[in-house]
């Protein structure tokens, strides 16, 4: 049960009315508000969870707490506060945790609810979406089209890179139709790749695959990312940020050395020791502090609608001084306009907590991730796994074709991080040499020294599309200590996605077997993987932590939550960004594109809010 107390403000309106209410400080909220406040409008931003890096000791205090976790899992870093319940990866295998899992499969995939939402944990892969991917069904005749295409994106693509800084070397990019601005560059150059990536390179460069009747050409690419490395032009990086100096001077003064590029640290996942990889924190220290206000320990409980107009004139909000506790108070913030930006299993589950969003019934719908697989296995010699950056190169050549009619489109991720995500190793692998191998001393270290230099991971993500019967929805049975829902999901992986998830398994194989690579991929010794049984195999699966689909975009009310400007259908000064506004998703990592749709969003509400 939660507790509640009183003040004489408790079920009262507070004072201040604002420009806009932004729910959320992740990355979408975040770049909203920067991009408002800029422009000279009042912003309030609500944020569930605490202010976890306000300043740069409090930074390193999580940077502390995952050294200290046993367990390195992408939560360890950033616990949540009592009333602010977050899924987290181990609740996966228990079945146990924030999500209520309905079935028929488990939802892979975990988010952070504190300020700074899941960049505060993310890898940092900075992938645009491909033009076809935009014209799903017009192209290929499966799932839905997007009612805007690559084009009317591209130019906010080019803002979202420089926002966030994003390494990347354009023509590392441009294939699969992908093109940029004539003359257009992203602001630093590319990450190096690692060693491996250039010994796997040097073996798989120009091999074929076939996918049904297509012959597909592989090569091993950078990646672009979210992470410091040399500025192009007059660039500036931004480093650790001190938002206690926001405002004064550039915002991010108190570490100026720190952050400004990438030194190789393997904890990208969750947390950069020195904050070269962008965090949402960055830019709302970018803000213009003289009109914005940041309340962090808020939580979104219920949006208020004029009964009259239909537009909504306040929401409520919850209040905790202490993160321990579920005592707190209600309050109610009141703007012009309104953003929600929370996440989107978050934004879905105020609407419905609320009782909006009936109409099309499609709120809560369309629910989709990138169910991906494991491939690990031992090189012939020595690759250098263990050193970071997690991740610096891929291949992408099987994100895009005709074979998008048949099963689904995927990409291979190309792990600098042996076996750490799928087995627990370095640690496992000392276990199982001193356990059950009998190992020590001299024998010990020298099949230690022979076997994790040659440690080897992929991760192939596979496209998913987007069902009605996928979906979070609540139940009053289910609540948090603030009273609030806990979401319910019901999730499952169609025909085309497991077909997919399929050719991913072979295609990985094939891969290996051309770098000489020995396969002991054997999910049963995973950390967490759940199951899916497809054609007399099972496939393992996890998620990336992609959440997409739940108040998609369109251009029919009846078929859709908001428009191209992400404005709610129903509440027409109401908006929800943020990836839940995806159509589909292809197989990129949605935080550019969601960043890129905040962006258009935040320049149509700063000329609407000037009228």
């Amino acid at each position: 049960m939660s507790e509640h107390r009183s003040d004489e403000r408790a079920n009262g309106i507070d004072d201040a009315q604002h420009d806009v209410v932004v729910v959320g400080a992740g990355i979408a909220g975040s770049l909203v508000a920067k991009r408002l406040t800029q422009a000279g409008f009042s912003v309030l931003v609500l944020e569930a969870g605490p202010a976890t890096a306000a300043a740069f000791d409090d930074y390193s205090n999580h940077v502390q707490a995952f050294y200290a976790a046993t367990s390195k899992g992408p939560e360890s870093a950033w616990p949540p506060a009592a009333g602010v319940p977050q899924p987290d990866t181990a609740d996966i295998r228990t079945g146990d945790g924030y999500f209520v899992q309905a079935g028929p499969l488990p939802y892979g995939s975990t988010y952070t609810r504190l300020q700074g939402g899941s960049t505060l944990h993310w890898l940092g892969v900075s992938l645009r979406m491909l033009p076809e991917d935009f014209q799903l069904q017009s192209s290929y005749g499966v799932g839905r089209d997007w009612p805007l295409d690559y084009w009317a994106l591209e130019p906010f693509y080019g803002e979202a890179e420089h926002e966030i800084g994003v390494a990347a070397d354009v023509v590392d990019q441009t294939h699969l139709g992908l093109e940029f601005a004539p003359g257009y560059d992203y602001p630093m150059h590319r990450i190096p790749p690692s060693y491996s990536d250039r010994l796997l390179a040097a073996a798989v460069d120009g091999m074929t695959v076939n996918l049904g009747e297509d012959q597909l050409a592989l090569k091993v690419r950078n990646y672009p990312a979210a992470r410091n490395s040399m500025p192009r032009g007059d660039y500036r990086p931004v480093g650790a940020v001190d938002q206690r100096r926001a405002g004064q001077g550039d915002g991010h003064g108190l570490a100026r050395d720190l952050g400004q590029r990438c030194a190789g640290n393997t904890a990208c996942t969750p947390i950069c020791p020195i904050q070269a990889k962008y965090n949402a924190g960055k830019t709302l220290a970018q803000a213009d502090g003289r009109t914005l206000q940041v309340v962090a320990q808020a939580v979104a409980s219920k949006i208020q609608l004029d009964p009259v107009t239909g537009e909504v004139r306040g929401i409520e909000y919850q209040r905790y001084d202490d993160p321990a506790s579920a005592r707190h108070t209600v309050h109610v913030a009141r703007g012009r306009v309104y953003v929600l930006a929370a996440h989107a299993i978050e934004n879905a589950k105020l609407m419905l907590a609320s009782g909006l969003g009936s109409a099309s019934g499609m709120l809560g719908r369309n629910l989709m991730d990138h169910p991906s697989i494991y491939g690990w296995g031992l090189a012939s010699h020595p690759v250098g796994p263990y050193r970071g950056p997690l991740s610096t190169s891929g291949i992408d050549d099987l994100r895009g074709g005709p074979f998008r009619a048949r099963h689904a489109a995927l990409r291979v991720d190309v792990g600098n991080d042996g076996w750490r995500a799928p087995t627990g190793a370095p640690d496992s692998t000392v276990t199982d040499a001193v356990a059950n191998r009998g190992l020590f001393g001299t024998a010990l270290r020298e099949h230690l020294r022979s076997t994790l230099s040659r440690h080897v991971r992929f991760s192939l993500n596979v496209e998913q599309l987007p069902s009605r019967s996928n979906r979070v929805s609540i139940d009053p049975r289910y609540v948090d200590l603030l009273g609030n829902p806990r979401p319910v999901i019901n999730y499952d992986i169609d025909e085309y996605t497991l077909a997919g998830m399929a050719a991913a398994k072979r295609v990985y194989q094939e891969v290996f077997r051309r770098a000489g690579i020995k396969d002991c991929t054997d999910p049963e010794q995973g950390v967490w993987f759940p199951s899916v049984a497809y054609q007399g195999d099972t496939l393992h699966y996890h998620g990336m932590g992609h959440f997409a689909g739940t108040h998609v975009m369109g251009n029919d009310p009846a078929q859709s939550v908001v428009d191209t400007d992400q404005r709610c259908w129903e509440h027409r000064n109401l908006f929800l960004v943020g990836s839940g506004s995806f159509p589909t998703m292809g197989t990129s990592n949605p935080t550019l594109t969601l960043a890129a749709l905040a962006l258009r969003t935040a320049r149509h509400l700063a000329k609407e809010l000037s009228t």
